[in-house]
């Protein structure tokens, strides 16, 4: 089902899940001050946008509605492994080989974003797979920089970008999206990443990407721990340099490296309803991310790919919540902790949580607003409510 305007239902249109009465409503999930640090732009169209590029570029879909569309990609589907999950990319890929199809997706999904309360997002993708028709490597990054830049002038939503390269075509090809990366650092793009099929593509393969980057002291972050064991996490960490892991469902199995990312406090980057259809976890039930909270790790949540997975961060937060079982005062942390997760700069970083963390105290343990929230005059609150590593 789409809106009016040809996007997936805003969150606060969004038929809400069943809830228990004395869990926090839906809306209250929207009305918070949210960071997606992990989202895909190829994983995060419109339907609509997706038909209508196709259209325009005369792109054989296959499909002509956006119900035969949405049925196509798998949006929301249990598809049981990562690559078969990753199989909607072929679509949504056919129709973003355009500089003004790469600005309008990124100007939309900031758009997006925006209208959930999502004040700050880390965008990736992978230049390489836009170049199908001719597109210059740097005309791609300056197109989608482009459309997140006008989402911020419009709406005021921060958006950064963390360039991919992706495991399974060549590490040549991922050492040169690690100088794209260098090369627009301070320009847009704040992070470097290692997507695609995890199995049987170790990221040590990518070890001299990783060393480009951190040679020029860009951050770092890898899936790693999602469709493969604990030490595709050790690799991340102890070859690659991550500063970040991405998923990290299987950081569980291993409580040496559970203890080791504690104690550094490397943040992971889960995303819930996205490992449920992956495989990566059974289902949300049985999904680390309480164990992982409760043991004190700096854990965020983030939506991975909002189209195909048919999700937003309200409400992959609000499921945090109802089907997880972290109580409202543990969701309020776990925004704060996407805050200083993020790979922006320090001061940057502190003024942003200086003001949410005076917007987070204005909502009690009920998820209900105070007459009369306290302004923050640093960003640190409460040791519980708010943890100060």
């Amino acid at each position: 089902m789409t809106s009016a305007n040809g996007s997936i239902p805003p969150p606060d249109a969004s038929p809400e899940p069943r809830q228990a009465p004395d869990q926090v409503p839906f809306e209250t999930f929207v009305a918070l001050p949210k960071t997606d640090l992990h989202v895909h732009l190829d994983g995060s169209l419109r339907l609509d946008t997706i038909l209508d590029l196709a259209k325009a570029g005369n792109i054989d879909l296959g499909v002509t509605s956006a119900r035969e569309l949405r049925l196509a990609i798998g949006c929301g589907r249990h598809f049981g492994s990562l690559v078969e999950y990753l199989r909607g990319f072929e679509i949504t890929l056919k129709v973003m080989q355009t500089e003004e199809a790469l600005e309008r997706t990124a100007f939309e999904l900031a758009e997006d974003a925006h209208r959930e309360n999502v004040r700050y997002m880390e965008v990736r993708y992978s230049p390489m797979l836009h170049t199908q028709r001719g597109l210059k490597l740097t005309t791609v990054v300056e197109a989608v920089l482009n459309g997140l830049r006008r989402a911020r002038e419009t709406y005021g939503v921060k958006a950064n970008v963390i360039i991919c390269g992706i495991r399974n075509i060549s590490p040549e090809s991922s050492y040169q999206m690690a100088e794209l990366a260098v090369a627009y650092k301070n320009r847009g793009v704040v992070g470097f990443d290692l997507a695609g099929a995890e199995a049987d593509n170790p990221a040590k393969h990518h070890k001299e990407a990783f060393q480009l980057v951190r040679d020029n002291n860009i951050n770092c972050t890898i899936h790693a721990g999602e469709a493969y064991g604990p030490e595709s996490i050790a690799q991340a960490i102890h070859v690659c340099g991550a500063h970040r892991i991405g998923h990290g469902c299987r950081l569980r199995e291993h409580g040496d490296l559970l203890h080791f990312v504690n104690d550094h406090r490397i943040p992971l980057e889960c995303c819930p309803s996205s490992n449920v259809q992956t495989g990566a976890v059974r289902d949300l039930h049985s999904h680390p991310l309480k164990f992982y909270f409760d043991l004190g790790l700096r854990v965020t949540v983030n939506t991975d790919n909002r189209l195909i997975t048919d999700t937003s961060m309200s409400k992959e937060l609000w499921l945090a919540h109802t089907a997880i079982g972290l109580p409202f005062n543990e969701i309020k942390s776990l925004i704060v902790a996407g805050f200083k997760s993020s790979f922006q700069p320090f001061h940057e970083k502190q003024a942003m949580l200086r003001r949410v963390t005076a917007e987070l105290r204005g909502f009690n343990e009920q998820g209900e607003r105070n007459e009369a929230p306290a302004e923050a005059s640093h960003p640190i609150a409460s040791p519980r409510s708010i943890p100060a590593e």
